[in-house]
């Protein structure tokens, strides 16, 4: 088959490289008699120069973003790594996105086969399968609607659609840290109605949960600040909670940062008073992540050692539109089958940006796909028609009707504390705490 282009084009450190002038350069591929019309020979050195600029670009973005982090985190992580390791990580993740971009973009070679169809129903056999010992889940605000929390940005219903109370300038002000700053009331105003305490996990986190007590879950990454995860029974090891988390709080004074807990932040928002530091009387706020603040130094770390391991990864209630955590769906192995559980398509990303490996890049219907499956509907249905073919269905469903049951003791035992509260038993006290307790952990 000859492949033909023409005027390849790549830009890179602020130079637009054109590769058609480069066509014809090389005399022992043109002297071949199998590519004597040039046509070979030219696909050949502009695929060359495309690997040799997009390689370049590409490591010029990671290093941008990396340098992000911050210094003590990288140097803990370098220290943290066996060197040999980190060569072999480093080595095989070169060699698939050369083994990427040679066959996804120009058709040279084919993909290896990693699932027997695109379906959820192969995914299910894949999972049951000696190939698959590690998943890693990616979640945002979508597996937490059923249980009555909003979205960021669905059209009316979401949070983003709905804070015209707050007078805000433009709705993201909200998670602003700037805006924090000279204006906490009206964070604080929508964290009294979001506050961990008041919902119920999901069919989605209890699946999360089920993989887990199989010996299937490497880590859950989620985007998500409602702390159901922890309800759920996820621990602190096996979460990494890209966007912060309200199970701790900080000081936002320079000089000071001194730690509050879950329960001193509640007693504080519904009080109704603004949470300032016992210590410099400076604002303290939960650990979630504002527009403006960098990520959890765990979240680096965890990716570094998580994503060159996993088999398969799941993607669950997200847009995939917030950076850096959009593109991890990019830095798994290119054998590694990926799920998408959502409402609509996501991650497909731009094609110049997935030639790179810098985020989307998920393919569920061309010519060429070959690893990607779309389940498109409610995030529970979803993880319902998953567990039924995996044989877990009524698992599932007892965990859920077993837990939610807890949860429901535990809010009515609260209230019975609050209209007795001389009179209250011990046993109700605890039970009343068990899920803040579940959150904690």
């Amino acid at each position: 088959m000859v492949y033909q282009l023409h005027a390849a084009s790549v830009y890179t450190n602020g130079q637009m490289a054109n590769a058609d002038s480069m066509c014809s350069r090389d005399p022992l591929l043109l002297s071949n008699p199998e590519v004597a019309d040039g046509t070979m020979a030219a696909g050949i050195t502009v695929l060359v120069i495309l690997v040799d600029l997009t390689l370049s670009t590409r490591n010029n973005y990671l290093n941008l973003h990396e340098s992000s982090e911050p210094a003590d985190l990288k140097a803990q992580a370098e220290d943290s790594e066996d060197s040999d390791s980190s060569e072999d990580n480093s080595g095989a993740s070169e060699m698939d996105f050369l083994r990427n971009l040679f066959s996804r973009t120009l058709g040279i070679g084919t993909p290896e086969k990693v699932l027997d169809e695109l379906s959820l129903e192969s995914v299910s056999k894949f999972m049951l399968s000696e190939k698959c010992k590690n998943v890693i889940c990616m979640v945002g605000a979508g597996i937490s609607t059923s249980a009555g929390i909003p979205d960021f940005r669905s059209p009316g219903s979401g949070l983003y659609a709905n804070l015209q109370k707050y007078n805000l300038p433009y709705p993201e002000a909200i998670f602003q840290i700037g805006y924090f700053k000279e204006n906490p009331e009206p964070f604080f105003a929508l964290a009294r109605e979001l506050f961990p305490g008041q919902f119920k996990p999901t069919i989605c986190h209890y699946f999360m949960r089920l993989l887990k007590e199989k010996g299937l879950l490497l880590r859950c990454y989620s985007q998500n600040i409602d702390t159901l995860e922890r309800v759920a029974g996820l621990t602190s090891e096996d979460l990494v909670e890209a966007h912060g988390t309200f199970y701790s709080s900080h000081c936002v004074g320079a000089f000071c940062g001194a730690e509050y807990s879950l329960s001193w932040m509640k007693e504080k928002i519904f009080s109704d008073l603004i949470p300032k530091c016992e210590k410099c009387n400076n604002l303290v706020k939960p650990d979630i992540v504002f527009f403006g603040e960098s990520l959890p130094s765990r979240f680096f770390s965890a990716v570094k050692s998580d994503f060159p391991k996993v088999d398969l990864l799941i993607v669950m209630g997200t847009s995939l539109q917030v950076q850096p955590f959009a593109s991890l769906v990019s830095k798994v192995s290119s054998k590694t089958p990926r799920l998408l559980i959502n409402k609509e398509l996501t991650g497909q990303g731009d094609s110049f940006l997935s030639v790179l490996g810098l985020g989307g890049g998920m393919d569920f219907d061309s010519e060429k796909a070959y690893r990607d499956v779309a389940w498109l509907g409610d995030c529970d249905d979803g993880c319902l028609a998953l567990a039924d073919f995996l044989g877990w269905k009524a698992e599932l469903e007892e965990l859920v009707k077993k837990e939610h049951a807890e949860i429901d003791a535990a809010a009515e035992a609260a209230k019975k504390k609050e209209s007795k509260p001389d009179n209250s038993s011990k046993e109700e006290s605890s039970a009343a705490n068990t899920s803040d307790d579940k959150a904690n952990n």
